[in-house]
Parts: C-alpha cells; sequence; structure tokens
C-alpha cells in the first residue's frame, strides 16, 4: 500500500527529503518518472502503462505536498518504515487504501527503479 498525505499537512516539507524514491513533491510542484530513479525515456510501469520517464506530469495537489502512488514503495528495500511517516510532525503521511499493494509488489516496484 501507498503512503498519502492527509489534508491536515503543513506544509512543513520535513517529509519531502526523506524519500528514497522522490516521491514526494511540494503542492503545485511538476513530477517526473526520473526524479530520483534510474528510469530514462520510454519505460513500460510494472502496471503496465506507457510513459516516458523524462516528462513533466501534473501535480497531484496545487496546495500541499503530495506523494507520487506509482514511486511510493513504503521505503521497503531501504528503511524498515516509511519514512516520511517517521518525520511527520502532523502524522498526516498514512497508508493510502485506494493503492494497496503487496510487499512482493512494493519491493518489485523499488528493484524497477532502482537497477543497483
Amino acid at each position: 500500500m501507498a503512503i498519502k498525505i492527509t489534508d491536515e499537512c503543513i506544509n512543513c516539507g520535513a517529509c519531502e527529503p526523506e524519500c528514497p524514491n522522490t516521491a514526494i513533491y511540494e503542492g503545485a510542484d511538476d513530477w517526473r518518472y526520473a526524479d530520483g530513479t534510474d528510469l530514462e525515456g520510454d519505460i513500460v510501469l510494472p502496471n503496465g502503462k506507457e510513459v516516458n520517464s523524462e516528462e513533466a506530469q501534473e501535480p497531484i495537489s496545487d496546495e500541499l505536498y503530495y506523494i507520487v502512488a506509482d514511486k511510493c514503495t513504503e521505503c521497503l528495500g531501504f528503511h524498515e518504515e516509511p519514512q516520511c511517516a517517521a518525520v511527520c510532525p502532523v502524522d498526516c503521511c498514512v497508508p493510502d487504501e485506494e493503492h494497496e499493494e503487496t510487499e512482493e509488489e512494493l519491493l518489485g516496484k523499488q528493484s524497477f527503479m532502482h537497477k543497483e
């Protein structure tokens, strides 16, 4: 299951630098699959979606920090717990029930984005 940021977010930015997948962005900022990953050029995501990893994607939120579910692995493969949740002063980084994934799927996504 990916993590999401709720509307209790105070926009402190503590979570953003902690994400090993660069899946967290400031509100209104464009994002890219290539940001902080080994992905380059045209790719097919584990979910079958075809994208250009370097193409700017629309922000998910215009007001608050947000997490890109396609890039979130709950820090599996890097840490024992989601780092965004560990550093959030208002506990607004919570499991995203709309993006449920198994540990195997999350680790597969992590190895897809980080080749080494």
